[in-house]
């Protein structure tokens, strides 16, 4: 249930996949964020003669000014079993993916050139990013390195399905989940998080000038995770162990995280210590992580929270790179 001044939403369980899709396309803006382009494609890719199917859509994401991606999209409802049919579909899409990449390429133009909004994103970004064309954007997202991405969105998530995705892929699986709620009038609302949200988290406050602020790291610069830690935690794992346990990592940022710091709780607050990540690995068959050190932690900083600064004090993993943290003096300075 939400709750909310003179109503009450109840959840409105999606009854149809196509239920599913509708709310997507209906939030889509917010759910993607804007500088990503959610094509609702359905045509078969795959090569003749091989394996063929249809995803749901793709996902061209343009957050980053050098490092573009493209992810292929599952709209999946938990009722449908989704632990055999996701994985499934994923494997059938990967393949379908390495045998017919042109084919692909020529679906996603055909749909960005129909769409007047999505072209002049994709032109736009193509300009401004040294990029000759659209063709040269897609051909970078198609052939290039971590070419082949996925993104589930689904109404609700079990560990277990997100454990089992953990364990059979080896290219990055994002997930989503997106519920319905519904009042006494038939006036919907739905619950999510945005996609990636928590990687490029806003540094500003609506109390803040953000005319001179500097904008937010651009993801093809990240190779550091932050984690927040407490005394006993720190002491006895992450200097004594040389290693840190049962994080969530998104699965698209796990090829670029070479370094892990600690960002100390308070009564310390602040950023002390700086290691070099040797591996990351499943934690006890979870759908969480380990990262093991390649050598004791060293220090750093210590780069402390600022006072009602831009940057709260960090509850969950946020992700930067190494060179903002060894010239940050302050928590703003670090994302």
């Amino acid at each position: 249930m939400l709750l909310a001044p003179n109503k009450t939403y109840e959840n409105e369980p999606f009854e149809l996949e196509d239920d599913l899709e509708s709310a997507i396309l209906e939030v889509r803006e917010t759910l993607f964020g804007e500088e990503r382009i959610y094509l609702d494609i359905k045509k078969k890719i795959g090569s003749k003669g091989k394996l063929k199917n249809i995803p749901d859509g793709y996902l061209i994401d343009l957050s980053s000014t050098k490092e573009p991606k493209l992810y292929v999209v599952e709209n999946e409802l938990v009722k449908h079993d989704p632990l055999k049919h996701v994985a499934v579909q994923i494997l059938e899409f990967s393949l379908s993916f390495e045998n017919s990449p042109q084919k692909i390429k020529a679906l996603i133009k055909e749909a960005i050139i129909k769409d007047e909004e999505a072209l002049k994103k994709c032109v736009d970004y193509a300009n401004e990013n040294d990029f000759e064309n659209i063709d040269f954007l897609l051909e970078t997202m198609i052939y290039g390195e971590n070419k082949f991405n996925v993104l589930v969105v689904i109404d609700e998530i079990s560990d277990e399905l997100e454990t089992a995705l953990i364990k059979r892929f080896k290219f990055p699986v994002e997930i989503l989940t997106l519920q319905r709620y519904c009042n006494s009038k038939s006036e919907r609302i739905y619950q999510f998080e945005p996609f990636l949200c928590d990687v490029l988290a806003p540094l500003v406050t609506d109390k803040r000038d953000t005319s001179g602020a500097e904008k937010t790291i651009d993801p093809s610069e990240i190779n550091t995770i932050v984690v927040p830690a407490r005394k006993d935690g720190f002491e006895e794992v992450f200097i004594g162990e040389d290693c840190w346990y049962a994080i969530r990592i998104h699965a698209s940022m796990i090829p670029k995280i070479k370094f892990v710091a600690a960002y100390q709780v308070a009564p310390v607050s602040a950023i002390t210590h700086l290691a070099e990540v040797e591996s990351i690995e499943q934690w006890k068959d979870s759908n969480k992580y380990i990262l093991r050190f390649a050598r004791p932690a060293s220090k750093i900083g210590p780069i402390k929270l600022v006072p009602k600064g831009a940057v709260k004090a960090l509850q969950n993993a946020r992700y930067t790179s190494i060179d903002r943290l060894k010239n940050a003096k302050t928590l703003d300075d670090s994302f």
